[in-house]
């Protein structure tokens, strides 16, 4: 057979770039049209065309910081499969040329990045999505993030973050979907569906990367990279189902934990990861490491070099490792050959990477359509969908004798005050690196287009926030320079005066962008900088006061809570915040964002949750310490809304069922206020005996539903083998005890409608 031929029938079958065949002519586009073979049998005849080294060249990723010069050798040269944070189409198209035309098999680079919450268009912070709890529109917002990004070339998204978490502590809590894996499931689903689409490969999606598994949102101390020790128990019931319920949703990736889990590091843990991630769960997608994750197997003290950290990671199972600098994998072709790794393992995890590229499309059409970049990153639809975002997710602490919201006109001279008023940067928070800072909606800009020609609106910062020690990100996004003293005291007399001679306050405060994310753990919640010290001379003025929270976690705002009348939780609330914001406060909009987490009155009382065992004195609970509630100051499922809200006729369908049955439990809720909102109603269960203790209350279902003034609707529930099962510990599979089981159904973790059923 011809040289042509032989080309063309591999290349059919194989997808690889015709330039490995200098006689075969390319059809229009320069890609030859490739046969109708499975991922997985391309994937197999091109692994056995391959050499040792281009094999670990595909399960390599490099990070691209600035310029792509030095990674452009080893894109030639075959040594990398995989690259992350490049968002210039142009240079993604450059360095995509050289892996399709200028190496020998032209295999195509993966591109990936970490859209968290949106790419050119910044949605609310993950937890802030969490406090929507509306799974559609999580899913269509993170379709957009998808699109903007896949716009650029990027293929692949290191989300959702599902790590759920009880402790504020830890900075990675912004990045997920808080402390109830109910709830974290549902949103997995909806956040695995948004980048990926119907079908992987689908355009204007992304490959999905839920991380980190497993457990790193339970680091002791609620410190960032420290170990995590958790009971089968915890683990199965707590901090896996959201995973489950994202690869049921079809992640083709999941992303391996920096940490040790119970003393093996999670990068190299067999029995997660070939164990528990496959096995058990079924998955059949790579595994990526976090970054640098395998070569800190070193000073982790688990493997004794970079040769053996490799070699341990990549037999437990993780198929890529993500690097920033020299990487480890590099030793594999060493391993091999010196006959401490089976090339069986290596070719197993190139196999998964190969099968990603392969159902991402990448070998027919590798390049970025420049051309239409712009159009979708600037798509007016995007900013209105992140608005909406943004309003749905605020959570209204307080509100008493309803001073909101704000009557348009009745103000005439309004001070938007505070060190986040008016920053982009902290408006859209952590984890937002390709927005554009200039189109980014303060509070205090958005206000001030609300209120034009109806009130004069200035700002003032009045203080200036600074972390403790130097953020991850300041080389991305630098820190803005100290204040001197003489600026210092400017500023605040400055803010003073504002307040002084305005009519309404908006007090803007909680942490700035560098304050929450990764190396972001906090020793305390209170509220950073001078911010109290400026509450507390603001509302001694006596002027009207509302507070403004921009945060990525709960703080301690016990004291500012009885200083100030309403309190609205914005979070990091994204491009269109502000807008948001003005929305909400002047009425247009009734919030109806819910708690994805419980808030605690002080940080001696983490870990704090509201699904804890009933405990030898359930009834003393509320008095645990002695020098304070035991209580949270806002709990789980908690948002206030402008209007009133009832819950009445509980009906459970039928008394009792079998192991296999369901039952229905249906309820009535009711507006009884005069302005139309939104009401989260919220099912929980109780276990009241068995083969374990069972938690006081577990959410096993909830939905938002919109009310006008009066009206009346009967939602309904249904509940079977999956809400009531658990994971036992002592028998160490799923079960699930007969027994009676109390419901309750209400506005939060605190509902009061009660009914009952038993399983037979």
């Amino acid at each position: 057979m011809s040289r042509l031929l032989v080309g063309v029938a591999v290349a059919c079958l194989t997808g690889t770039s015709v330039a490995a065949y200098p006689d075969a002519a390319p059809s229009s586009g320069g890609r030859l049209a490739v046969a109708a073979a499975s991922p997985e049998a391309r994937a197999d005849a091109l692994i056995a065309r391959m050499t040792l080294e281009e094999k670990v060249g595909q399960i390599s990723q490099q990070f691209v910081l600035g310029s792509a010069g030095p990674v452009e050798a080893r894109v030639k040269a075959g040594q990398l499969g995989s690259l992350l944070f490049v968002r210039d189409p142009e240079v993604v198209n450059r360095l995509q040329k050289m892996a399709v035309e200028e190496t020998r098999l032209g295999i195509p680079l993966l591109f990936g990045y970490d859209v968290i919450h949106g790419f050119r268009t910044i949605f609310p912070t993950p937890l802030a999505m969490a406090a929507t709890w509306d799974p559609d529109l999580v899913e269509r917002s993170q379709s957009v993030a998808a699109q903007e990004a896949r716009a650029v070339g990027i293929h692949w998204t290191f989300a959702p973050m599902l790590d759920v978490t009880r402790d504020p502590r830890w900075g990675r809590i912004v990045e997920g979907p808080g402390e109830d894996p109910y709830l974290a499931s549902v949103l997995a689903r909806a956040q695995v569906r948004g980048f990926q689409g119907e079908t992987i490969g689908q355009a204007g999606h992304l490959l999905a990367g839920p991380k980190h598994f497993l457990g790193y949102g339970a680091s002791e101390g609620g410190r960032d990279y420290d170990s995590v020790n958790l009971s089968d128990t915890q683990l199965y019931n707590v901090y896996l189902p959201p995973f489950i319920a994202a690869i049921e949703a079809g992640a083709v990736n999941v992303m391996s934990a920096y940490m040790e889990l119970n003393d093996i590091p999670a990068v190299a843990n067999d029995r997660l990861l070939n164990g528990l991630l496959r096995d058990e769960l079924g998955f059949d997608g790579f595994v990526v490491s976090d970054a640098n994750a395998v070569r800190s197997l070193i000073p982790q003290h688990f493997a004794t070099d970079a040769a053996d950290a490799a070699a341990r990671s990549i037999r437990a199972g993780n198929d890529m490792e993500m690097a920033l600098g020299a990487g480890a994998f590099g030793n594999l072709v060493g391993a091999v050959r010196d006959g401490r790794l089976e090339e069986a393992v290596v070719n197993r995890a190139v196999r998964r990477v190969l099968i990603a590229k392969f159902k991402m499309g990448l070998f027919e059409d590798p390049y970025v359509d420049v051309s239409k970049t712009e159009a979708i990153l600037e798509a007016p639809d995007h900013r209105v969908l992140a608005r909406q975002a943004a309003e749905q997710a605020m959570v209204l602490l307080q509100n008493k004798d309803g001073v909101l919201p704000l009557e348009r006109g009745a103000h005439q001279r309004v001070a938007v005050i505070g060190p986040l008023a008016d920053s982009p940067i902290d408006t859209v928070g952590p984890w937002s690196f390709a927005d554009k800072p200039e189109d980014t909606i303060t509070v205090f800009k958005g206000l001030k287009a609300k209120l034009e020609g109806v009130a004069q609106v200035e700002t003032a910062p009045g203080i200036q926030l600074r972390r403790g020690t130097a953020s991850m990100f300041s080389a991305m996004r630098p820190m803005p320079p100290r204040w001197d003293t003489a600026r210092v005291e400017a500023e605040y007399a400055r803010a003073l005066e504002l307040a002084q001679r305005s009519d309404l306050i908006i007090l803007t405060v909680g942490e700035d962008y560098y304050m929450s994310g990764e190396q972001a753990s906090r020793l305390s919640l209170s509220l950073p900088g001078e911010q109290q010290k400026l509450i507390d001379a603001v509302t001694a003025l006596g002027k009207p006061v509302i507070l403004v929270m921009i945060n990525g976690r709960p703080l301690d705002i016990r004291q500012a809570s009885t200083q100030v009348p309403a309190i609205l939780e914005a979070w990091h609330p994204g491009s269109e915040g502000g807008a948001a914001v003005a929305n909400v406060l002047l009425g247009d909009v009734n919030p109806g964002g819910k708690l994805p987490i419980t808030w605690p009155r002080d940080v001696g009382q983490i870990p704090l949750y509201y699904a804890h065992n009933t405990t030898k004195d359930s009834a003393g609970a509320a008095t645990r310490y002695w020098d304070g509630a035991a209580g949270p100051l806002y709990p789980f499922g908690y948002g206030l809304s402008y209007t009133d809200f009832s819950f009445s006729d509980i009906v459970v369908d039928r008394p009792a069922i079998d192991r296999d049955g369901t039952v229905t439990v249906s309820v009535v809720v009711a507006n009884t206020g005069a302005r139309a909102g939104d009401e989260t109603a919220q099912l929980y269960i109780h276990q009241r005996a068995g083969r374990a203790t069972r938690p006081v209350r577990e959410l096993k279902g909830f939905q938002r539903v919109t009310l006008a003034p009066g009206e009346r609707r009967t939602l309904t529930f249904t509940l079977g083998e999956a809400e009531l099962r658990y994971w036992s510990g002592a028998e160490r599979k799923w079960v699930i005890d007969p027994g009676l089981f109390d419901i309750w159904i209400g506005g939060d973790s605190q509902a009061a409608l009660h009914a009952t059923f038993e399983l037979r």
